[in-house]
């Protein structure tokens, strides 16, 4: 539920800073102008079709082919159609005709266009179950889409995987014929859109199709579109070309937000079917017998940072290192438990607030705002129950551990079970960090801030990974701690700044906020179906259960935090702080996301269509807040990833040294292990930043999916571990290790098979790990009694503390 109070306070906030001359008045220009350049002439004809491979353009007609040769100029080659081509579609990349054996006879054949070393050639799909008529294609990814008429008159639906070793065509119904007559066929993430002119001629209409959902009007096109001059871009944009008595000009549909969006005019008139080419179209024009080509397309522009914005970043990231360096000129290093857990001498209040700084990442700050933005705020449920499991922890869980004296959480599992499975759970918890959330987390930001402003993504990975290399590997676990603090402050300070920006913005006000958000259902938080594909509020409850509850301490990056306490009972209360927080700042983060869809919804023409969702904000950021804003807000992005970063790289630093070195090592050395943990600090750092780079080559629709999947994938398979340790007398250590291996092993083909939704691979691995582990405990002997004392919830103490490790 929102409350207006705040929104009140922090409207007038922003209102405040507007009359100071910091907040700039929005220009309702588009973002991204509109250019057209000429390509030439090809004598192609009233036949003449247009078609872009891999980027290559090319013009059909009959038996003749023309290819780009040059700028403007076109060189003529034969090519065997065999048959009429009807109609020719595709996405830039790869493109499809769909063949007649007459004029004007039904589509019976559809083909791949094929272009190397300049030379055309075709490739036979599977016939089409029926012939059709007003057919039209759509090719998204490894899906083909065609829609036409049979000749019974109703309209048919095929769709072709291309992935498939025997690919074979799937019906589906058509577009009801009610409708009208479908003029134009394209697909954008899981839905495929047709363009309909009624039968009553009232404009066109643009219909969405699902395989979840039948048919429904999405939205009524702002004009008449130019044939084939429509396409996917971005992760949710479709871009078209349209025109009435006003001229022509370009257009965008948002389809997260259902608004179309005025980009920029055309001066053109007679135009022939287009193709998709580079950010815009290839359009066709008639010119006398021959056809004029001209590249109609958006051009990229970057929200280049003032100087004011540099000032704000390098403030922020000097402010860092000095803590850093302050923190290494204190820091005397001459014990394992100064370097790992700060001398157990942290305030719980520093430690609470270090455990939500730490577990409020980049993967929060962008894609969480990015998940809000385009759905609703569904997975906030999984933070209101983890804020009430966390109670439990702090009761329960967190003493018994705290009074163990441990530096790695993995000790636990020494002592309750066997070296072994010490070692596989550690080895685990460092490929997941490592590979599933280090990479992630330096990676989002930078992809973010790069496609923004002028930045390197390079260089925005080697910033962040660099500095925080640096003063991790300086000053310890208190440096991270210190650091968090501030970066929580810089953090939250421009998060609620940019909700009240956002208020001041819209017209209506907060009132404007709430009406919109309700309308299209932004607010939803609760869904209570029994649908395991979905992030239902049962699957919340059963990872909050398993993740929260039960296996808690499997998190070495916020037990850690715990260990710097300097008691059991300041240890509980920096969890009840952590409890405490993470509730209202992760309200923060889905307010955000939801005042970004208010805003773009009402304000389209300044959303950037070839940007992805996960770029959302960072795209508000730089475009739309005042200068020095945008620096601090970059700033803040730059915290969120580095506050983690340097979590995950000191908790990986301490596993190798503690539960490696020091624990496979005749003689460890104290002096050494330090010295260790800061050249694994440094490796480790090189390696997520290089993975980071490596993760800009893909293209991934929601970073927040990604990291969940990842987790779930190498996170829960040593978390059972901890249940079965902590909550079981009976459980030993082969039991457990038997339970890992098939928990990973099961793991992985729910997610190659897709049987579940990614929120709750987690939940399978942690289940099959506690269920296989306790079954096959009683394959083998008991543990001791004594092997047992102190180390579960029902002997919570021992009459010996084992030594520190």
């Amino acid at each position: 539920m929102i409350l207006p109070a705040p929104f009140r306070f922090l409207k007038k906030a922003a209102a405040l800073l507007a009359a100071l001359g910091l907040a700039v008045l929005l220009d309702a220009a588009p973002l991204l102008p509109v250019r057209v350049t000429a390509q030439g002439q090809v004598p192609a004809g009233a036949d003449g079709q247009v078609a872009v491979i891999n980027g290559a353009p090319l013009v059909l007609a009959g038996d003749r082919m023309w290819t780009q040769d040059g700028a403007g100029g076109w060189r003529e080659q034969p090519w065997r159609s065999e048959g009429v081509v009807a109609t020719v579609f595709g996405d830039g990349r790869t493109a499809f005709a769909l063949f007649a054996e007459k004029s004007s006879g039904p589509i019976q054949r559809v083909r791949q266009l094929l272009l190397a070393n300049g030379q055309l050639a075709s490739r036979d799909m599977p016939p089409l179950p029926a012939p059709l008529q007003s057919a039209f294609g759509a090719v998204k990814d490894t899906r083909l889409f065609v829609h036409g008429v049979d000749a019974t008159g109703a309209a048919q639906l095929y769709i072709l995987a291309l992935s498939e070793a025997a690919p074979g065509w799937r019906h589906h119904a058509g577009c009801p014929a009610p409708a009208g007559r479908v003029e134009a066929l394209v697909a954008q993430q899981d839905s495929l859109y047709a363009v309909v002119t009624p039968a009553d001629d009232t404009g066109q209409r643009l219909y969405r199709w699902s395989p979840t959902q039948s048919w429904m009007e999405a939205s009524r096109l702002p004009g008449k579109l130019v044939p084939g001059a429509i396409r996917a871009t971005g992760q949710a944009h479709l871009i078209g070309v349209v025109g009435d008595t006003a001229g022509q000009r370009m257009v965008s549909y948002y389809a997260i937000t259902r608004v179309w969006a005025e980009l920029g005019g055309i001066d053109a008139h007679g135009l022939r079917p287009g193709a998709p080419w580079g950010n815009g179209f290839l359009l066709a024009q008639d010119s006398g017998g021959s056809l004029a080509l001209n590249l109609a397309e958006l051009v990229p522009t970057k929200q280049l940072l003032r100087p004011l914005d540099w000032v704000m970043i390098f403030l922020y990231l000097g402010m860092i290192a000095g803590i850093g360096v302050y923190c290494y000129r204190q820091e005397q290093k001459k014990s394992t438990a100064s370097f790992f857990v700060g001398s157990r001498t942290i305030p719980f209040w520093a430690a609470g607030i270090s455990l939500y700084a730490t577990n409020s990442s980049s993967i929060g700050y962008i894609a969480t705002t990015a998940k809000a933005f385009a759905t609703n705020w569904q997975y906030l449920v999984g933070n209101l129950l983890g804020a009430l499991g966390l109670v439990f922890v702090a009761i329960w869980i967190v003493p018994l551990l705290r009074r163990l004296e441990l530096m790695s959480v993995f000790t636990y599992l020494d002592q309750r079970f066997h070296r072994s499975v010490r070692l596989a759970a550690s080895a685990f918890c460092i490929v997941m960090h490592m590979g599933g959330r280090l990479s992630v987390i330096l990676f989002l930001p930078s992809l973010a801030i790069a496609t923004i402003t002028g930045l390197d993504v390079i260089w925005s990975i080697l910033i962040m990974g660099l500095v925080t290399i640096g003063y991790t590997a300086l000053g310890g676990m208190r440096a991270v701690i210190w650091t968090d603090l501030a970066q929580v402050i810089v953090k939250v300070g421009g998060l609620l700044f940019a909700v009240g920006f956002i208020a001041f913005k819209l017209k209506g006000g907060v009132g404007e906020f709430v009406a919109i958000a309700q309308a299209d259902d932004k607010l939803k938080m609760f869904d209570w179906s029994f649908d395991l594909t979905k992030a239902t509020v049962w699957c919340f409850i059963f990872l909050t259960l398993l993740e929260t509850v039960l296996t808690f301490p499997k998190d070495q990056i916020l037990m850690q935090r715990v260990f710097t306490t300097k008691s059991e009972k300041e240890a509980g209360r920096s969890v009840w702080v952590y409890a405490i927080i993470v509730l209202p700042a992760s309200c923060l983060f889905y307010l955000i996301g939801t005042g970004l869809y208010v805003f773009y919804h009402t304000h389209p023409e300044r959303m950037n269509p070839l940007l992805p969702v996960d770029a959302t904000f960072p795209l508000f950021i730089a475009a739309e807040l005042p200068v020095g804003v945008t620096g601090l807000m970059i700033a803040g992005l730059f915290s969120a990833a580095m506050g983690t970063s340097s979590s995950i790289l000191n908790s990986v630093s301490t596993m190798v040294s503690v539960d490696f070195y020091e624990k496979i090592a005749k003689k460890p050395d104290q002096v050494f292990s330090i010295k260790l943990a800061e050249w694994v600090t440094v490796i480790a750092g090189l390696i997520g930043i290089g993975l980071a780079i490596l993760l800009s080559r893909f293209s991934i629709n929601s970073f927040l999916d990604t990291s969940i999947e990842l987790v779930g994938l190498f996170g829960g398979s040593f978390g059972g571990a901890y249940t079965l340790g902590m909550f079981t007398r009976r459980a030993n250590w082969q039991g457990v290790i038997i339970g890992m291996i098939v928990s990973f092993v099961v793991t992985f083909a729910v997610w190659w098979a897709s049987l579940v939704h990614p929120f709750l691979y987690l939940a399978v691995s942690i289940s099959v790990s506690i269920v296989v582990g306790y079954a096959a405990s009683y394959l083998f002997p008991p543990p001791p009694e004594e092997q047992v004392e102190g180390l579960t919830i029902l002997t919570p103490k021992r009459k010996k503390a084992p030594a520190p490790a």
